[in-house]
């Protein structure tokens, strides 16, 4: 009896050990918080972090940064932003299996720069401020329990869909002394409110105390397209607001082409980043539909070319790709897509769709010496290895701008709309 309880005290740690020495760990959706570490966040610039010991990894910065277009100075305002630090942490490796993929799919990998444009489902709060009004100084916006985040959809029954709806609704329920209805999306609920508007002293005009942005803009790269459907992916990550820190819930949105006229090059510590131009004005290459954890998603209205790989490929699954060489396609100058070799250090065969399923180390010396590695607007880089697309580059490591993550294109195929597997073999 004695002995069988010592085999199982036995078993049960060395399984705690290989517990705790897994090579690698996929993460999975819960965070930790660690509570006492406030940064300041400028432009979305990567921040210094702790070293933590243990099977927690620290969370990459994303590679590019949405800044706030169509501005009415009354309602708007920049501010930096603060946020928590967050580590991840990490589960064990599920390996897929019985899961292939339709013997003609193919998609064309990007690499091409291109400018986003956002317009935002009502508008966005993204913070408060104080009115001088005859009567002293208030924030409506505060009293009537609106915060930071918050998306105004109506205002007395109205659909409002971007800055320049909010502010006559102001003036006249100012002039009539009377109140305004708003109709507030807070996360997946809404609610109603009420706010009385205050005449400024200082310029006479009737103010709620927010500040509102309808749309953001910022660069990125196109990944793939499907030459059937049109249906494209880019980006490889979601696009958050640069205040509030959420994800941009989109009403509709637009991509166009985009030149790199310089790069701010990156060091550890601190990753580079694309400068680019580009107009809305022009001609767009297509919609944006969806904005996921998994990039920007929608069909173009053009074709669109790359000039070194544009016959398509077929794609890999996450467990099909494997550690070695491999490249990306971006853009470091002008609108020319090159090829620069990488690694693939490690990746985590994926039962389920996740944001981080490898990790990838530039190695290419012109690319090094142009960019120092992985900079913002790099992100949505296509990745590939032995002529199929397995990726795109998403997040560089705040302390190694040479390396950072990438996520399997079979999740950003599934986020497109686009049918991968073959019917019989669908895993559950």
């Amino acid at each position: 009896m004695l002995k069988k309880r010592r085999l199982r005290l036995t078993i049960g740690i060395l399984l705690l050990m290989a517990l705790f020495t897994a090579p690698f760990l996929t993460p999975f959706q819960n965070y930790l918080t660690i509570p006492n570490e406030i940064v300041t966040f400028n432009n979305q610039s990567p921040i210094e972090v702790p070293k933590i010991k243990g099977n927690i990894t620290v969370e990459a910065t994303s590679s590019d940064m949405m800044t706030p277009s169509s501005i009415d100075t009354e309602f708007y305002a920049e501010k930096p932003g603060k946020s928590q630090l967050v580590y991840k942490l990490a589960g064990l490796p599920i390996k897929k299996v019985n899961v292939s993929i339709l013997d003609d799919l193919k998609v064309v990998p990007g690499g091409q720069s291109i400018g986003v444009r956002l317009q935002t489902l009502g508008v966005l709060v993204v913070g408060h401020h104080i009115v001088n009004g005859n009567n002293g100084a208030a924030s409506p916006g505060e009293d009537a329990n609106i915060k930071v985040g918050d998306i105004i959809l109506k205002i007395n029954g109205q659909d409002i869909q971007q800055v320049e709806d909010v502010k006559p609704l102001v003036t006249k329920a100012g002039e009539k002394k009377s109140s305004l209805e708003l109709t507030v999306k807070r996360g997946k609920e809404t609610f109603e409110t009420t706010l009385k508007p205050i005449q400024s002293k200082q310029d006479q005009a009737y103010q709620i105390g927010l500040y509102i942005r309808d749309s953001a803009a910022g660069i990125g790269t196109m990944t793939f397209y499907d030459p059937r459907s049109k249906k494209y992916g880019a980006l490889g990550h979601v696009i958050s607001d640069m205040d509030t820190k959420k994800p941009i819930e989109i009403h509709n949105g637009s991509i166009v082409k985009s030149t790199i006229t310089s790069i701010e090059k990156g060091q550890n510590g601190s990753p580079g980043e694309k400068q680019a131009s580009f107009s809305i004005k022009d001609d767009a290459l297509g919609t944006i539909t969806k904005n996921s954890p998994f990039g920007v998603f929608g069909v173009l209205d053009q074709g669109i070319k790359n000039g070194i790989k544009d016959k398509p490929l077929p794609i890999a699954l996450s467990h099909e790709v494997k550690e070695g060489p491999a490249k990306i396609l971006t853009v470091v100058d002008g609108e020319e897509v090159e090829s620069f070799d990488v690694e693939v250090i490690n990746s985590v065969p994926q039962k389920y769709p996740a944001t981080k399923g490898m990790i990838i180390q530039v190695t290419d010396k012109k690319l090094l010496d142009k960019t120092g590695g992985i900079v913002q607007g790099m992100s949505g880089s296509p990745i590939i290895q032995d002529g199929k697309v397995i990726g795109a580059v998403t997040h560089v490591f705040v302390n190694d701008s040479t390396s950072g993550y990438g996520v399997h294109i079979e999740w950003m195929m599934q986020e497109a709309g686009i049918n991968i597997y073959k019917e019989e073999e669908k895993a559950g």
